[in-house]
C-alpha cells in the first residue's frame, strides 16, 4: 500500500519565518548526519522520515558526506523520494551541502567553484530530485576567496538547481561579507547554520546580531550538545553510550566533568517543573531566541524523535525561570 502521510501533519508544528524571506521552516528540522546512512537499518531511517513528515516536519538536512559511508545519506533519502515521497515534493524542504571533504584528490572539499559546483551535481543524482530548496557552503574555505565561492553558490540558484543558499559555520565578518556579495548578484541568502545549545553559546557573542541586522535566519545544530543535555549521564556513562565509545568522534568522557553533571542536574529540577525532560527544555530555549529559526535535531529512533517533538509544546519561559537557568550555566 502507497504511503498515505497524516492528514492532520500541520495541526501542531510550529513554522517560522526564515529571517526576512518569504520561507517558513518547521520549529524542528531532521538532520540526517547520522542513523541515516548505509551501515545504519534503511527500514528504522524510513520510519523515522516517514513520523517526522506525519508531525509536520517538512525540512530534511542532508550534506554531501552524509552517512556514513559519505553520500549514502543523500542515497537513502532519494530513495525514500522515489519509492515514497515524490507525490509530495512541494510540501518538502530538502537542504544540503558542499564543502568537507567528499572525494579524493584537489578538488573533493573546500570552496572552490570546481568542487561545490560538481558536488551539488552529484547531490542531484543521490537524491532523485532536480533541485534542493537550500544549498550551502558547508564550511568557509581559507584559501578561496569569499567572492568565488559566493558566485558558485549564485549558479547554483541562477542553474535551477537550488531555490535559496545559505552558510554554515562562518564567523560574523565572513557572513557579513557574503551578505554583501550575494546582496549584489540578488541570491537569495536566507540561512545560516551553526551549532548552538545550552552548552555552546558562542553563536550569542556576535553572530545573533549580525543574522537579525542583515535578516538572515538561523538554524542550529547540536542542540543538545552531543547528549550531555539529556538525563543519559545523570549517574555515571552507559556502557552503550556515546561517550563510552572511545574511537567515538562525538561526545568523549572527558567532556561529562563534575561540573557539568551537576549543572545538568539543576537543569533537570527546571524541565521537572515545566513538566518536560531535559532535552525538552534544552530545544525549547533556543527556540526562546527570535534569530533562530529552526532547531536542527538528529534521532536514531522514532521515540527519541517523538520526545524531541514534544518540545515545542511548551516554549515560553518566565523571567524567573530565565534567570534561573542563566544562573546554572554561569555556574
Amino acid at each position: 500500500m502507497a504511503y498515505q502521510p497524516a492528514t492532520d501533519r500541520y495541526d501542531t508544528m510550529k513554522y517560522r519565518r526564515c529571517g526576512k524571506s518569504g520561507l517558513l521552516l518547521p520549529a524542528i528540522s531532521l538532520g540526517l548526519w547520522h542513523n541515516f546512512g548505509h551501515v545504519d537499518k534503511y527500514e528504522n531511517s524510513r520510519e523515522m522520515i516517514r513520523y517526522a513528515f506525519d508531525h509536520g516536519i517538512t525540512h530534511f538536512d542532508l550534506a554531501n558526506n552524509y552517512g556514513p559511508p559519505a553520500g549514502s545519506a543523500e542515497e537513502n533519502f532519494g530513495k525514500m523520494m522515489r519509492e515514497e515521497l515524490q507525490p509530495y515534493r512541494d510540501e518538502i524542504l530538502i537542504s544540503t551541502k558542499a564543502g568537507h571533504e567528499m572525494w579524493a584528490g584537489p578538488y573533493g572539499e573546500w570552496g572552490g567553484r570546481k568542487h561545490i559546483l560538481s558536488s551539488l551535481d552529484q547531490s542531484l543524482k543521490r537524491l532523485s530530485v532536480d533541485y534542493v530548496d537550500i544549498f550551502y557552503s558547508h564550511r568557509p574555505d581559507p584559501n578561496t576567496p569569499l567572492e568565488e565561492t559566493a558566485l558558485a553558490l549564485d549558479q547554483a540558484v541562477k542553474q535551477g538547481k537550488a531555490l535559496y543558499v545559505g552558510i554554515s559555520k562562518y564567523n560574523p565578518e565572513q557572513t557579513k561579507v557574503m551578505k554583501g556579495i550575494l546582496e549584489e548578484l540578488k541570491t537569495p541568502f536566507i540561512i545560516h547554520q551553526d551549532r548552538y545549545s545550552m552548552f555552546d553559546r558562542h553563536m550569542e557573542e556576535s553572530l545573533n546580531a549580525v543574522l537579525e541586522d542583515e535578516g538572515i535566519g538561523a538554524i542550529v545544530f547540536s542542540p543538545l550538545a552531543q547528549g550531555l543535555l539529556t538525563d543519559r549521564y545523570l549517574n555515571g556513562i552507559p556502557e552503550n553510550s556515546r561517550a563510552a565509545r572511545s574511537s567515538s568522534p562525538f561526545l568523549q568522557k572527558d567532556h561529562i566533568t563534575e561540573e557539568k553533571v551537576n549543572q545538568i542536574k539543576k537543569l533537570k529540577d527546571i524541565a521537572d517543573a515545566r513538566g518536560q525532560m531535559i532535552s525538552q527544555l534544552a530545544i525549547a530555549w533556543l527556540l526562546r531566541n527570535d534569530v533562530v529559526t529552526s532547531v536542527l535535531i538528529g534521532a536514531s529512533s522514532v521515540e527519541q524523535l517523538k520526545q524531541n517533538l514534544v518540545s515545542i509544546e511548551n516554549i515560553e519561559f518566565s523571567q524567573q525561570e530565565l534567570d534561573e537557568i542563566e544562573n546554572i550555566l554561569k555556574g
